[in-house]
């Protein structure tokens, strides 16, 4: 017996080619907008850490400008204490200066010269005073150029021949002469040096237990 199919097989077949393609269409969008939300959720989280690091790197940029606000002020508090120290010493190595300039001028000045003034500013000073000759002046200026280490580069400004009343009507010949100098600050004392152990010395042997 001979079958023969009277049905529209051919409208079937395209209905279910048609019925797949949109079944695979749907599952390529769906597993499209489940990658595409993976991706977009996986970005957010990315742009969510590298937002906690910047949070987190203004912040410590913040307190390291505080502390280098700090550091600044210190810097600023130290230079003014150095200056203070400086101004302090520098006032007490000149406290003694006049007393060190006269007692240098005694031990210099030789027999037969006689100051009458002296005056200084800063570092320089100006002598004003009488020698029985000019042959003492000279010998004042050698004294202070080689024989102080506190007087250094005597300068002779003036030297005048005059009389000077002696005794009476007596006058005698004189010099008058003006020299400048200059004051050379004496240097602070070195802390004295702790003397070293002698290797070569044996140590005290401990005291042992009766």
């Amino acid at each position: 017996m001979i079958l023969i199919n009277l049905l529209p097989h051919r409208e079937a077949a395209r209905k279910r080619q048609k019925e797949q393609f949109f079944v695979q269409l749907g599952l390529s969008a769906l597993l499209g907008g489940v990658i595409s939300g993976a991706v977009f959720t996986w970005y957010q989280g990315q742009i969510s850490v590298q937002q906690e690091r910047n949070q987190f790197l203004t912040q410590e940029i913040a307190k390291l400008d505080a502390e280098i606000k700090d550091i600044a002020t210190l810097q600023a508090q130290i230079a003014s204490l150095r200056a203070r120290q400086a101004a302090v010493e520098d006032l007490q190595a000149g406290r003694n200066l006049p007393v060190y300039l006269l007692e240098e001028l005694v031990k210099q000045l030789p027999e037969g010269v006689y100051l009458r003034s002296m005056k200084q500013e800063g570092s320089s000073v100006l002598l004003n005073g009488t020698a029985q000759s000019q042959e003492r002046v000279s010998e004042l200026l050698r004294n202070l150029g080689n024989n102080s280490p506190a007087l250094t580069r005597p300068e002779l400004v003036e030297i005048v021949a005059a009389n000077a009343a002696v005794s009476g009507k007596d006058a005698r010949r004189v010099a008058n002469f003006v020299m400048r100098v200059t004051l050379r600050r004496p240097e602070a004392p070195k802390p004295a040096a702790v003397p070293a152990a002698d290797p070569a010395k044996p140590a005290a042997p401990a005291a042992g237990k009766v």
